[in-house]
């Protein structure tokens, strides 16, 4: 079994760096996000971004991923591959999931979103997407375990109509994008590893209108929706302290 690290303040100190920077790579794509613009016009900004803030899109060539960013559009819940074919319309929802790694350590955050004008029920999809997060960070405590993050996140979605994906998951974040622990969106209360100071996960609900099940297309990355209903996308990455949770990922 994987061990979960516990960072030190230095460390903290470099993933708070990493953090600004991805926080504000999600703010420009999302400003960038009006049809007719097309999503690999979205990563390569996120990209040159990056780069200028002197560190490395997380998601470049990890596992053979192609893009710098996973934009996801209506029905993709995750891992979008960015392309000049797919081009924004009004009324789309567009979810962009971004990482940055800086110093030796990650930043990992994503948002859902909207492209013009969309619909009421596009709208309360991200609405209760984001929202399902902050009901989560209110377990996000010391003491607590992993599970009342993941239990938190359901019942909020369930108790609106909507479903959470269950085949991918939010992780802990560091030197690596992806550590341990695992923290999945649904599940009893009262499991998993218990939460410590020092530790930073990555918490990313992702939702559906329709049935949790998702299929992964030919190319090996893109998941949309097994019923073809929209799907949304939030994360941040955050650091369990002796109090209240703290946001890595923003730009405030």
């Amino acid at each position: 079994m994987e061990l979960i690290t516990l960072k030190s303040s230095r460390e903290l100190d470099c993933m708070r760096k990493a953090g600004r920077i991805t926080a504000a790579a999600r703010k420009l794509a999302g400003e960038l996000v009006a049809p007719g613009v097309t999503t690999l016009e979205i990563d390569t900004a996120v990209r040159k971004f990056i780069e200028s803030q002197g560190g490395k899109p997380s998601f470049l060539g990890y596992g053979g991923f192609t893009g710098s960013a996973c934009v996801s559009v209506n029905d993709v819940v995750i891992h979008g591959i960015p392309s000049k074919k797919v081009v924004l319309k009004e009324g789309d929802i567009v979810s962009v999931d971004v990482g940055a790694y800086v110093d030796g350590f990650h930043g990992d955050c994503a948002a859902t979103f909207y492209c013009g004008k969309v619909s009421d029920e596009a709208k309360r999809l991200v609405e209760v997407t984001e929202q399902s997060f902050w009901e989560a960070m209110k377990f996000a405590r010391a003491g607590q375990r992993v599970s009342d993050i993941s239990h938190a996140v359901q019942q909020y979605v369930e108790k609106h109509g909507y479903s959470v994906v269950r085949d991918f998951v939010g992780h802990g974040v560091g030197a690596k994008l992806h550590e341990a622990p695992e923290v999945p969106n649904y599940g009893p209360a009262g499991h998993g590893a218990r939460l410590m100071p020092g530790m930073t996960i990555a918490v990313e609900p992702m939702v559906c209108v329709g049935g949790w099940q998702v299929k992964v297309l030919k190319d090996g990355w893109t998941t949309v929706t097994a019923d073809g209903s929209l799907a949304a996308h939030y994360e941040n990455t955050i650091l369990i302290t002796d109090g209240d949770p703290e946001i890595l990922t923003t730009c405030d």
